[in-house]
């Protein structure tokens, strides 16, 4: 079982990353315009008068006319933060702010986090009692048995909204459902399997709650906590510890662990040997969920048992019993019905969806968001990636069902097809893509270049490339400054990688060489000249790096404008054979992903540099995994008004009409009509109306303008510009981009150093 190196950050990185730009993780956008004094009236006063009759006069209406149905509370006293105990309501908030934004993340569910400070059950139900009817849904975290226990049953009894526990539900549900497929591989039946469970806190007396609620019975199950074995009569139990005791004779871990077919493990570190391992039946299954050490390490289980399904809590092995597959999905089916609650049929129905998720063939479109790797199902794939894109779509329809067919939803769904896609929908397409170039990229480990490498956010791209595993960074200069940056931000300065400048004589007489070469007829440049240009030139030592096959791939820029980066590069790298050069933006907004060139190379593009920038952006979208469909945009839509102006994008449409292309393109049209639906009616002679992931811009200057105001103004999500056509994987930061911009550029030419040939036209 191959373990995976554990990411490691540094305090002060994480401490900088809660308070860069805005302070916390999470912040209040308005879905509504607010632009003018009606958008307030309405907004406030008087307007808002009238939804607060509708809810006066029918309390469902604020479902309608509020965001309570797509709102959770995230809530905790601070009394078990993340296994480090109880360090109080206020510690707690970064950690419900975390889980805040894994709901908007992976399920689009808007959330806030409320920390109550006090350690009274009953004050904290009367508190959440009071604050419920705002929410369309409760979720608990980081609260210590019993207390929770006590919190959630009181408040299933006076709320009549969905209350879910996290910490036990939501690792009791992915634990049942990795149950289902270990069982079905290792061909068990669930009633006759004997079960030990080791750990009797929140999470393990949830999760063998749900075991038996779906067939194990319960004389089959042993619990235990630190004191050993929960028999009949034994003393100080608890009523929750107590419903999970046994009539037995057995008293430790090692008696009953003999025969076991399963163990789940919801305690402490290597409490669990190997042979007590050994002792097990046939076929063991072994969950072992402590984090952040297990009870037992799969390659210690490897060492004695080679017939043994075993599964963790850590994402550095096979088979993660992870919560993020479960909690955000199960709200999003409970709230789209406006569930009363969230039953022990919806929790059942949910580990139903991921297990059978798990046994499906996995189709080509998830195979890219996990970059190439083509999961297969069998004893190291029992539960799905948590980036398995189609988690959206499979599981809430699954709780929905559950929560309509067992009578507490609200709301029915009629077409749960029409559900399933607007679910999709919900996802931003932009984090899949990464997640999958990143996944590849992994297995390949380029060389890249970070050029500006004493530039702080350039050097945390670097150490986050290295860290993250997604290949291996080379930082150009000052070895003392880099490593006084390296200081700053809470490494030590003799960080492990690799740093390189123009003090290596051998690499810089071997770029010299090979830039007078290439420019003594070009530029009728000298020995000398070139020299100099590599040993005072990041962008052209970065450039000749990896032209000269020192390195795979490269992104500069951040400290420079982008023209003056492109200028140096092209000194040094050619277009590719047969393609015209130009700048790709991928820009994510709202849930659609739409690609605009040319953002950052040709000033005024002619007709054919439109119709080759069209072909080759069709060519790039298809890598990313989208069916590219071209608008060629302008301020005009099918010559209205006809200007002087417009004629090079017509010119544009009619050259590719005769090229005979296998995508579909049209033009000229406005921006708003390439992208909304609404004008489907209007132009319904034309395919791209309201449909375009491809804007082909008239000119450079309307390009980079319409993407920075959509970054600035819009919010929008922007990867690039992604210089395509270049003859080598070389990708420039605009000037101040962040971390994360600079650290997409490294992935994208790590990616793209690996799929396109640099030799020829691909």
């Amino acid at each position: 079982m191959k373990k995976k190196k554990i990411d490691h950050y540094t305090d002060k990185e994480a401490l900088d990353f809660h308070n860069s730009n805005k302070s916390g993780k999470i912040e209040i956008i308005s879905s509504k315009p607010m632009t003018t004094k009606r958008d307030l009236a309405l907004a406030y006063s008087p307007g808002v008068a009238a939804p607060v009759r509708a809810i006066s006069k029918n309390p469902e209406a604020a479902y309608d006319y509020t965001s309570k149905g797509n709102l959770v509370a995230v809530i905790s006293n601070g009394s078990a933060v993340l296994g480090m105990g109880n360090l109080g309501a206020l510690a707690s908030k970064p950690v419900m702010e975390g889980k805040a934004v894994l709901f908007k993340r992976f399920a689009d569910i808007n959330s806030i986090d409320i920390e109550i400070d006090s350690s009274d059950p009953n004050e904290i139900v009367k508190s959440i009692k009071n604050i419920a009817g705002s929410f369309g849904g409760i979720n608990l975290e980081d609260i210590a048995a019993p207390d929770c226990f006590i919190i959630e049953e009181k408040l299933k009894e006076i709320l009549d909204i969905p209350v879910f526990h996290d910490d036990q539900h939501g690792t009791a549900i992915i634990t049942n459902a990795a149950l289902i497929n270990a069982l079905d591989i290792s061909k068990k039946s669930i009633k006759k399997i004997k079960v030990v469970v080791n750990g009797a806190g929140a999470s393990a007396v949830a999760c063998t709650n749900l075991l038996k609620n779906t067939g194990v019975p319960q004389k089959n199950i042993i619990m235990l906590d630190s004191k050993g074995v929960l028999y009949r009569g034994r003393d100080n139990l608890n009523q929750w510890k107590l419903s999970h005791a046994v009539e037995t004779k057995k008293r430790t871990l090692d008696e009953v662990i003999i025969g076991a077919d399963v163990f789940l493990g919801l305690s402490s570190k290597s409490i669990l040997s190997k042979k007590m391992v050994k002792k097990m039946a046939k076929n063991p299954i072994i969950f072992a969920c402590a984090n952040p050490d297990p009870e037992i390490t799969p390659e210690e289980v490897e060492e004695v048992r080679k017939d043994a399904i075993v599964a963790t809590g850590r994402s550095d092995y096979p088979n993660q019993v992870n919560n993020l597959i479960g909690f955000p999905y199960i709200f999003r089916g409970a709230l789209d019905v406006r569930a009363k609650t969230i039953n022990e049929e919806m929790k059942v129905a949910a580990a139903q969806a991921i297990a059978a998720l798990a046994r499906e063939d996995v189709p080509d479109e998830v195979v890219a968001a996990m970059g190439g790797e083509r999961p297969k199902y069998g004893k190291e794939y029992i539960i799905p990636s948590t980036f398995d894109p189609r988690l959206i779509s499979e599981i809430p329809v699954a709780v929905a069902k559950a929560a309509i067919k067992s009578g507490v939803a609200r709301k029915e769904i009629k077409n749960f097809e029409v559900y399933r896609d607007q679910l999709k929908q919900r996802l931003d397409p932009s984090v899949t893509i990464m997640q999958g170039i990143n996944s590849q990229i992994k297995k390949t480990q380029k060389r890249i270049v970070f050029a500006d490498g004493e530039d702080e956010n350039t050097l945390k791209a670097a150490i986050a490339f290295k860290n993250t595993k997604l290949g291996i960074p080379i930082l150009i200069g000052k070895k003392d400054k880099i490593k006084e940056q390296l200081k700053n931000i809470g490494y030590s300065e003799n960080f492990n990688i690799e740093i390189v400048n123009s003090n290596d004589k051998k690499k810089r007489e071997k770029y010299s060489n090979y830039l007078f070469k290439k420019l003594q007829r070009k530029e009728g440049l000298l020995e000398r000249d070139c020299d100099r240009l590599v040993r005072n030139d990041r962008v052209i030592w970065t450039s000749c790096m990896v032209s000269c096959g020192d390195a795979d791939g490269a992104v500069t820029g951040n400290t420079r404008k982008y023209a003056t980066s492109l200028e140096k590069i092209n000194k040094v790298v050619d277009t590719r054979p047969g393609e015209i050069m130009f700048g790709l933006n991928m820009v994510v907004n709202k849930g659609k992903t739409v690609f605009i060139g040319d953002t950052s190379v040709h000033e005024n593009p002619t007709a054919e540099q439109l119709t080759e920038i069209a072909i080759s952006s069709a060519r790039v979208v298809r890598l990313f995994g989208f069916d590219p469909k071209v608008a060629f945009v302008s301020h005009s839509t099918f010559g209205q008004p006809a200007t002087n102006s417009t004629k090079h994008i017509r010119d544009a449409v009619e050259i590719l009409q005769d090229k005979k292309v296998d995508f579909q393109f049209d033009g000229d049209m406005q921006p708003d009509v390439a992208l909304n639906e609404e004008y489907k009616e209007l132009y319904s002679f034309s395919g791209i109306v309201g449909n375009a992931n491809i804007l082909i811009m008239p000119g450079q200057h309307s390009a980079a303008i319409s993407y920075k105001m959509m970054k600035s103004l819009g919010g929008a999500k922007v990867i690039g510009p992604l210089l395509i056509g270049l003859g080598q994987p070389i990708e420039i930061a605009p000037l101040r981009s962040s971390t994360s911009d600079i650290l997409n550029l490294a992935s994208v030419a790590a990616y793209s150093a690996g799929v396109i040939n640099y030799g020829k036209k691909n």
